[in-house]
């Protein structure tokens, strides 16, 4: 049986309870692994209050990630110290926490051991950020040069297919000639949309519900048999943006979703604040957090790492620009688009700065 707790958190006269004040998470155990004492900010990391795990086995609080078990084991063999990286917590059906975790050896009122956990998660999404920011300039700036280098001819391309239409006489010949007008054509129009990414902003003050309720509209328009379902957290406060381009950067996003829906099934958007986040390198007290979800199929895994990039479509026949011009959209207003996909459950997540005023 495990053994029982003899001390509490809550208690102010615990020999533990100084850990309360520290940040990071610590757990105590006991030689047998039992959990003695979690402070604070172990409470909040695991989503679980001490109460329910005193006396419980380590096991039922972490799991079994790989490796942890023998460090812990030898930690209490050698008396020596482990730190473990990168190490992935199960909560449930929540998210993992990934994880650092240090391991020191002590021994005091029957606590053998000393878990302090650093989640990781932001790092990581810090460094994955930077990365995809580097990324992204230098596809902007290669699309750029491309987009002009074809959109220069064409006009000549157009107007000779046009002085060959007047000189023709046979009506199936000027078919031919239509063929390259309206080619060059779609092309020039391709070409804009390239370039239309770095167009002047418009800021202005707008709620993001009214730009939803404007993409809902038009998206059920389009595809009338699929149902989207609004939940919105009304007290959101207004956001200075482009109204324009947060449209087209959100209908793109949606209205990808419902291609891939085939026309059934269901698209949630959902609204929420987030806290304490950082974007563009740059920490913010407060977000707003719009997720678009759909239960389609998944984005196939073969370019699940590269769905944002240009001309990168999981369609036959889409263009591959709807999801990259809304990542150019949301960066520039300071923002980012994570992607979460598996089939059955597709989640585009767009982070904004709430600008404070003071």
């Amino acid at each position: 049986m495990p053994s029982q707790p003899t001390h509490a958190a809550s208690d102010p006269g615990s020999p533990f309870a100084g850990l309360d004040l520290l940040s990071s998470a610590v757990v105590l155990v006991d030689a047998a692994l039992a959990i003695r004492y979690l402070n604070a900010g172990a409470e909040n990391l695991f989503a679980i209050s001490q109460r329910k795990l005193l006396g419980q086995p380590l096991e039922r609080l972490l799991g079994s990630p790989p490796g942890l078990a023998a460090a812990l084991d030898n930690a209490l063999r050698t008396n020596w110290s482990y730190t473990g990286q990168d190490i992935s917590v199960q909560r449930g059906d929540a998210e993992p926490l990934r994880l650092d975790c240090t391991v020191t050896p002590v021994d005091s009122a029957g606590v053998r051991l000393l878990l302090e956990f650093r989640p990781i998660d932001a790092q990581l999404r810090v460094a994955r950020e930077e990365q995809l920011l580097h990324q992204q300039q230098a596809n902007r700036e290669l699309i750029r040069n491309l987009a002009h280098e074809i959109k220069n001819p064409l006009g000549g391309i157009r107007g000779s297919a046009q002085l060959l239409q007047h000189e023709l006489d046979d009506p199936q010949l000027r078919e031919f000639t239509d063929v390259i007008i309206a080619e060059a054509d779609r092309l020039q129009d391709l070409m804009n949309r390239l370039l239309s990414s770095h167009s002047m902003m418009r800021p202005a003050s707008i709620n993001l519900h009214d730009v939803l309720e404007r993409v809902r509209r038009l998206i059920l328009a389009e595809f009338p048999s699929i149902g989207i379902v609004p939940d919105y957290d009304l007290s959101l406060p207004e956001l200075t943006a482009d109204r324009e381009q947060l449209i087209q950067a959100v209908l793109n996003i949606v209205r990808n979703a419902a291609q891939a829906l085939g026309g059934r099934g269901e698209i949630l958007l959902r609204t929420r604040i987030a806290r304490q986040v950082t974007l563009a390198k740059r920490r913010h007290k407060l977000a707003l957090e719009l997720q678009v979800i759909d239960d389609g199929p998944g984005i196939p895994e073969e370019i699940r790492d590269r769905i944002f990039y240009p001309l990168v479509s999981g369609r036959e026949g889409g263009s591959g620009l709807g999801l990259s011009l809304a990542q150019s959209f949301i960066e520039q207003h300071q923002g980012m688009i994570e992607v979460d996909s598996r089939p059955g459950r597709t989640c585009f997540t767009i982070l904004l700065p709430i600008t404070e005023r003071n």
